[in-house]
């Protein structure tokens, strides 16, 4: 049976936003916290990967079922921190064979939503499991099976995997989530989306 990791991506400096994104409040914790135990109850192995803020953020959140790591290149974007994650389970978790990657900052993508995307690979494990936006767009969360990490090794700028996604777009497939997608990239982004949802 595949084995699969989440992959939470958390290491950036929300310099947007002049503070940590990944600990504004959210429910009855914060935004990683809260999206920790999302997937928490999911999947049983789970890595965080932070990096600016490091100490405030881990000093925040609970590790139960969660490797938190620290990528010290974080400066580099978001296929840096990918590729340190990646890197991460090939060295040391080499039983894995999928791998989904997520944000901290998508607070609506729920329990549901993940198991339905798991339920899809298995049924298609050679595809990309992608997230539907608005507009026709692809993103994370995604699923990508070993067969990948090779390319998502390679990841170093702040594109995150779009390349490999329009790479291989003939080998995508997709779950609609276009109502669980909020980008929070503003302090009003989030006064917004916590106002609707609490």
């Amino acid at each position: 049976m595949s084995k699969l990791a989440v992959l939470i991506l958390a290491a950036g400096n929300s310099s947007r936003m002049g503070v940590s994104k990944q600990l504004l409040k959210w429910k009855y914790t914060n935004l990683l916290q809260h999206t920790i135990n999302t997937v928490n109850e999911v999947n049983s192995e789970n890595i965080v990967v932070l990096g600016a803020n490091y100490s405030k953020i881990r000093s925040q959140i609970e590790d139960k079922n969660t490797h938190i790591l620290c990528n010290k290149n974080w400066q580099k974007g978001l296929g840096s921190t990918i590729s340190f994650g990646i890197n991460y389970i090939n060295n040391s978790l080499p039983h894995i064979d999928n791998v989904l990657i997520m944000l901290a900052d998508q607070p609506l993508i729920n329990a549901d939503f993940l198991n339905q995307m798991i339920e899809t690979q298995k049924l298609y494990q050679n595809k990309i499991i992608c997230t539907l936006y608005q507009n026709e767009k692809l993103g994370v969360p995604a699923i990508f099976n070993n067969s990948f990490f090779e390319e998502l090794l390679q990841l170093n700028n702040d594109m995150g995997a779009k390349n490999i996604l329009q790479k291989y777009s003939d080998r995508i497939l997709s779950v609609d989530g276009e109502n669980l997608i909020s980008d929070i990239d503003t302090i009003e982004d989030y006064e917004i989306l916590y106002r609707e949802h609490h």
